[in-house]
Formats: C-alpha cells, structure tokens, sequence
C-alpha cells in the first residue's frame, strides 16, 4: 500500500472503532522509513521508528529541530521497557505501573537498540506508553518503539488536531491519523528516574501530587538533575504573536492599554473576570476548570493567532495539578524568541 502525502486518515476512529486499514497503512509506513503524525493522549506526535537512525533523522530536518534535544520512544505496554532501557530502577517500574498507559515520561539509561540520533546524542532514552487508542492500535500493528516529539515546527504551538497537523506540516509528514482532538492537551510528565531519587523535569498531564501520592515521598527538586529532556528551550510552545504574562488582576488594564498603542490584542482572560468587558481585538473566555483549561490551551493559542492579533495578554493560574503544566507551557509562550 502506497502512502499518499497530503492525506488525512479521517476513519483512524469510526464510530468507535478503530480502522484497521488506515492502521496497517500507517504501520507500513513507518516500517518504510516514513513519518506518521497520530494522536495521543496529550498531544499529536510526529512519529519514526525509533530504531532507525534515518528515519528519526527526518523527524529533526521535518520539524527544524535541532539534533540534540532527544525525542520520547513511545511504547504498546510496559512489558516493552527492558527491551530499550538498559536498567529499570524499582521506582521506575513502580510508575509505570501505576501511570501507563498514561502522560507520564521516564527518562532511564539508554538500552543499545536505541540509536543516539533517537536520544539527542545522550546515554540516556525517554520512554512513554500513550493512552490513546489509535496511537496503541498503531504501536501493535507496528511492533516496535515509536519516536514521536509533537507534530509541529520546533518551538510553536503543539497541536491537538489533525488539522493542526496538516495546517503546519502538509506533505512533509507521509501519514496523519486522525482521532479527534486530544484529551489532556498538554505534554506528558517527564521525569528521571534513573534512580531512586525522583524529580519532575517537565511538568505534564501526571501532576506532582500523583507522583509523590504514588511513591510515597516527596519528589527531588528539577535542579538536581542535569538531564536534557524535550520543552527545554526558553522559547517554546510559543503562537506567532507575542505573549506578554501579568498578574490576574492586571490582565484587562494591560490589554486595553497595548490596544490604545496599537497592537491587535488578544486576551486570556481569568475565570473571575468572566463577562467583563474587555476593550482588544479578541477575547478568550477562560474554563474555570483546570483539566478543560490544559485540553484547549494550545487551540486558545492558535485561535488568537488566526484572529490576527501580534500581542497576546495572558496571566499564569495557580501552580497546584494542572496548573503547573499550564504555568509551564506559558513561560515557555513568553520567552525570548530566537533573533534571525
């Protein structure tokens, strides 16, 4: 079966069902050496065999990534970890059971079937198993480890839609399955766990609270592993707009007054501001719920930028749960972009 670049395999999931079809074709292809973009539960990944120096090294050129930030393996179960992890430390296996499948990541000691053009040049591999059933359907069918970062150019907006996909990569990528919007909307948990000492390197859709209820103890602090993991770099996650973070209470007075200096203004406006009126270009109405808040996040950005506005006022939400990936992926949206 030929892939056809520019396709959307829209019938991934058909009324509930999963199409083997499109299934079998996206499996072929990455045994090919091509690139698949599917969904997960967090984000839609851009996928390789990550067994295949190659084929992953389309992944950077396709994205613009640079070659040394490592990608995640993704996994059919965790019945797979000893197959591409060279030690599996109790706390490790301890996770993985209680949060797989799941939107937590575990960075362990690079296993020798793992190619350096997979892990960034590092000794050390980041490993998942999604909990999405298009992305586990595909893992099966495939039959191996799947290296997937997020289906979009490196440093911009995640997507969590096919059409986000398409929209950002078109023919680049080989195959797109579609299987709707994701339902964390934001990147998993990565974590070291080469030890039994544990700490949190990229806040996700597993919060603090879970991990350290699961272990029993509280995590280590980030800046105690030196680590290099995906969503490091100052500037990333970031719309084309600018986004510029204050206080809650301070949101509406700085949009109004970039509006009046003549910026096209867009607004995330807090959950207890709802209603207000708001004098900029366009106004997005913020869920109050966290959970609702981290699945539509990405899209909030997306929007703002198809509305056409070059400054964004956003504010960070308390950094409890979810908070702190939403908080995380903000900073991230307002740092220094990169000077051509």
């Amino acid at each position: 079966m030929t892939a056809r670049p520019g396709d959307i395999d829209s019938a991934a999931i058909d009324s509930g069902a999963i199409d083997s079809r499109a299934i079998d074709r996206a499996a072929e292809v990455l045994r090919g050496g091509g690139l698949v973009a599917f969904p997960t539960e967090t984000v839609y990944g851009l996928g390789a065999n990550a067994a295949d120096g190659a084929a992953v090294a389309r992944v950077f050129q396709v994205k613009a990534r640079p070659p040394s930030h490592p990608l995640i393996v993704h996994l059919g179960g965790a019945e797979h970890l000893d197959d591409w992890a060279a030690e599996v430390p109790a706390a490790a296996r301890l996770l993985a059971e209680r949060f797989w499948p799941g939107p937590l990541t575990l960075v362990l000691r690079r296993g020798r079937r793992v190619p350096l053009e997979t892990t960034g040049g590092l000794e050390t591999v980041a490993v998942r198993v999604p909990a999405h059933p298009v992305a586990l359907a595909l893992l099966e069918a495939f039959g191996g480890g799947i290296a997937a970062p997020s289906a979009n150019r490196f440093g911009s907006v995640s997507p969590t839609t096919a059409g986000h996909v398409r929209a950002e990569l078109g023919d680049a990528v080989d195959v797109v399955l579609d299987g709707g919007p994701c339902p964390v909307g934001v990147e998993s948990t990565i974590v070291d766990a080469m030890g039994e000492v544990v700490s949190i390197l990229r806040p996700g859709g597993v919060t603090r609270e879970d991990l350290e209820a699961a272990l029993g103890r509280p995590l280590a602090a980030p800046a105690t592993s030196p680590v290099r993991v995906p969503g490091q770099h100052p500037s990333h996650y970031a719309p084309r707009a600018q986004v510029v973070l204050v206080e809650p209470e301070e949101v509406i007075a700085e949009a109004e007054r970039v509006q009046e200096s003549g910026h096209q203004v867009g607004v995330l406006l807090p959950p207890a501001f709802a209603g207000a009126e708001v004098k900029a270009h366009a106004v997005v109405a913020l869920p109050a719920s966290m959970a609702a808040y981290a699945q539509r996040l990405y899209a909030f950005l997306r929007e703002l930028d198809q509305r056409g506005c070059d400054l964004i006022v956003a504010s960070l939400p308390p950094e409890q749960g979810l908070g702190a990936a939403i908080a995380n992926r903000l900073r991230r949206a307002a740092g220094p972009r990169p000077t051509a």
